[in-house]
């Protein structure tokens, strides 16, 4: 397997799903990816169901760059669905694989491997399809968290997902409990953010 990690991780609350995330950079990233306008644990389990559809135990970047678009889509698209919008996030799930092909021999583990600083570690997760900065910082604290990448400055450049026990982002779940406390904060910046622009009607 290219890349192969060995952590546990506890995002998608399924063991099979958090199995491969914590054994697979490129599930780790497309769980990531994935990560928008739908539930955490629906998100990081969509690697596992990629897997099982393509007959894999693992996902491939090669195998998934090459995969005929439509026929992609069908695959997300099945139900239960990988995404609330399984076309559009395919077809970004293919761009994220075709660069890693292009760039990192399609192994999303060089993406971060031998990076000594924190500042260029956030430059190539930036640069990753559908990765924009806060995306890339949430990755990059999961990264130092939970998967022992802490090149130098890494937690300043994650920002605040980079503070200890910060309960901002999947970079902090590590259960149930944690997940609950993730949750609440999302509510609260939702609802604060729902306030301000009632404001500034």
């Amino acid at each position: 397997m290219i890349g192969a990690m060995d952590v546990t991780l506890h995002l998608a609350q399924d063991p099979e799903a958090d199995a491969l995330l914590g054994r697979s950079p490129l599930a780790a990233l497309v769980g990531m990816l994935l990560d928008q306008q739908v539930p955490m644990e629906w998100a990081f389990k969509g690697p596992r169901t990629i897997a099982d559809r393509l007959g894999a135990n693992d996902l491939d970047a090669h195998d998934i760059a090459v995969q005929d678009p439509e026929t992609f889509a069908s695959l997300l698209s099945e139900k239960p669905a990988v995404h609330r919008y399984p076309g559009s996030m395919a077809k970004r799930i293919q761009q994220l694989c075709q660069y890693l092909v292009e760039h990192y021999d399609g192994d999303a583990e060089l993406v971060w491997k031998g990076v000594e600083d924190g500042r260029e570690l956030l430059r190539r997760l930036e640069a990753l399809p559908g990765f924009g900065k806060q995306k890339a910082q949430i990755f990059l604290a999961l990264l130092g968290k939970q998967l022992q990448v802490r090149p130098k400055g890494w937690q300043e450049a994650a920002g605040a997902y980079g503070e200890p026990k910060s309960f901002r982002s999947v970079a902090d779940i590590t259960g149930p409990d944690s997940l609950a406390k993730v949750r609440a904060h999302k509510q609260e910046m939702k609802a604060a953010a729902k306030a301000a622009k009632a404001a500034g009607k």
